[in-house]
């Protein structure tokens, strides 16, 4: 797409909001792309739209914590009729908190989530207490930037603040069913030093990004580590195009290590001396050749038949909605197994629970039943057997069981990160990048669900939101599918890996029998 700004450049800076203020501290690249070539941006995954999506419930529940409270319900476009209304509802002694009020001074527009009212004793007058509202389970240096150009602005429109707080996801709280306990769920922290220290250096900061912003052009910043901190930058895409593909932050590992090296001078992986340290993955990905260890035939000779191809998928509420669940802990709701036997044999059996109701124990049941007493059990990473040990903790009569399980658990991943390295995997071991280098048949492109956070997010809309049964039903049908798709991978990427070290493997594999 041309790019369709003026040619004769920006020549005012454009009106700030506090997102785009927090996005010129990252790069002040990514804040003049956002704002005068937004098309060249990655538009959000389902994932990033579903985190968006909690936020919001997130912070209606934190309104609820102040009765009486309320909102500005002027929409973003509504500018001028949000000024007007929280202007209105600051000079009304009744309304004891705002929510989502409007504010404006010196080209900086922002909206802030809670602004609770307080009483002078004495005097009767009124401050105010500003009071942010994240997803997060604690205070972050992000945050106290937020307050700050949020601070920032109240002041230099008068307004009379009395602190400044984060209010964020306590997960120490565990839900006991019934009416949620707001004053539990959520932990409000006065961070009003710390922002006040950094509102002293928004004014200057400011001035800079209104100059920068006023260019003809983006300024000249090289794309590095700081594009992926605190978020992954939308137009990292756009920025990395022209960087070859053993461009040298490309390299797996600690960031420290990368930018030291880009620091030397060093801009590609082969690039890098011979005697520089590096990890044994940094190794292999710098050597970009196969690799297969001595010890792999082992590991693949330890598995025992009937082998079961596990997978899980959970959700992670913030706001709980089960009895006895916290923030964010893992929900399992379903799973899927193929099972193959000692003659190469392959059956699928699968759990899905559809209805807003408590899943764990149908799930746990099912799931029991499924795999027998018998066979090596096949994950890949150890989220399988953290959810398992969740579990025990939570329903003590599958302890047993479980425990069982457990015994059983392979993981191929760590066989795969101990034994075996092949260029195509990039530097990444997630399956996704694992499979298409060793099994290039199995993909996930012809499915509606692609990955875990868009499984999650389909899940919970299908379950809490959607009414309609036809939509319903497509999405349990998707669900299953995408499930499903990752046990088979599991089949094939250890039949791939079998196949590297002459381990004799079933040969009627062809054909995943769920279709």
């Amino acid at each position: 797409m041309e790019d369709q700004t003026d040619s004769s450049g920006p020549t005012a800076p454009p009106r700030l909001s506090k997102s785009k203020f927090l996005s010129g501290l990252q790069c002040l690249k990514r804040v003049y792309l956002e704002i005068h070539k937004p098309f060249l941006a990655t538009p959000p995954d389902a994932a990033t739209r579903a985190l968006l999506a909690m936020g919001h419930e997130i912070g209606l529940e934190a309104q609820r914590r102040f009765p009486g409270g309320v909102p500005v319900s002027a929409g973003v476009r509504q500018r001028e009729a949000a000024l007007a209304r929280t202007a209105t509802l600051i000079e009304d002694p009744a309304v004891p908190a705002i929510f989502e009020g409007a504010f404006e001074s010196g080209g900086v527009f922002v909206r802030v989530d809670i602004l609770e009212r307080k009483r002078d004793a004495e005097t009767g007058a009124s401050s105010w207490r500003l009071i942010e509202v994240k997803s997060s389970t604690r205070v972050k240096d992000l945050h106290l930037s937020d307050l700050a150009i949020q601070s920032y602005v109240l002041l230099q429109a008068g307004i009379r603040l009395a602190g400044s707080c984060l209010m964020h996801i306590n997960t120490g709280y565990r839900y006991g069913g019934g009416d949620l306990d707001l004053e539990q769920l959520f932990a409000i922290e006065d961070v009003s030093e710390a922002v006040a220290k950094r509102s002293a250096e928004v004014s200057g900061l400011l001035t800079v990004m209104k100059e920068r912003l006023t260019a003809l052009e983006p300024p000249d910043v090289e794309p590095g580590s700081h594009c992926l901190s605190p978020y992954a930058c939308p137009f990292w895409a756009h920025c990395t195009k022209e960087k070859p593909d053993r461009w040298i932050y490309r390299l797996s590992g600690p960031k420290a290590a990368v930018e030291g090296l880009a620091r030397q001078g060093i801009s590609t992986i082969d690039a890098i001396p011979p005697a520089t340290p590096l990890t044994p993955l940094q190794r292999r990905i710098k050597d970009n050749v196969e690799w297969i260890s001595p010890k792999l035939k082992a590991s693949l000779e330890s598995i025992r038949y009937p082998v079961h191809h596990l997978d899980f998928e959970t959700i992670m509420p913030a706001v709980p909605r089960f009895a006895f669940t916290r923030p964010y802990q893992a929900v399992p709701m379903q799973w899927s197994n193929h099972i193959e036997d000692q003659s190469g044999a392959v059956i699928h059996h699968e759990f899905l629970h559809d209805q807003p109701t408590e899943p764990r124990r149908r799930w746990a049941e099912s799931l029991i039943e499924s795999l027998g007493e018998h066979g090596t059990i096949c994950v890949y990473s150890p989220y399988e057997q953290a959810v398992i040990k969740q579990m025990i903790e939570d329903f003590p009569d599958f302890r047993s069981d479980f425990r069982q399980i457990l015994k059983r658990l392979w993981d191929l991943q760590a066989v795969i990160q101990t034994n075996y390295y092949h260029p195509d995997f990039g530097g990444s071991y997630s399956l996704k990048s694992v499979l298409p280098a060793m099994a290039r048949s199995v993909g996930y492109d012809d499915l509606t669900i692609r990955d875990g956070g868009q499984a999650a997010a389909a899940y919970h809309h299908m379950v809490f939101v959607e009414t309609d049964w036809i939509e319903q039903a497509a999405t349990r049908d998707a669900l299953r599918r995408y499930c499903a798709r990752d046990t088979w991978a599991l089949v094939q990427v250890r039949h791939a890996l079998s196949r590297k070290v002459s381990f004799p493997v079933a040969p009627s594999l062809m054909k995943d029998p769920t279709g």
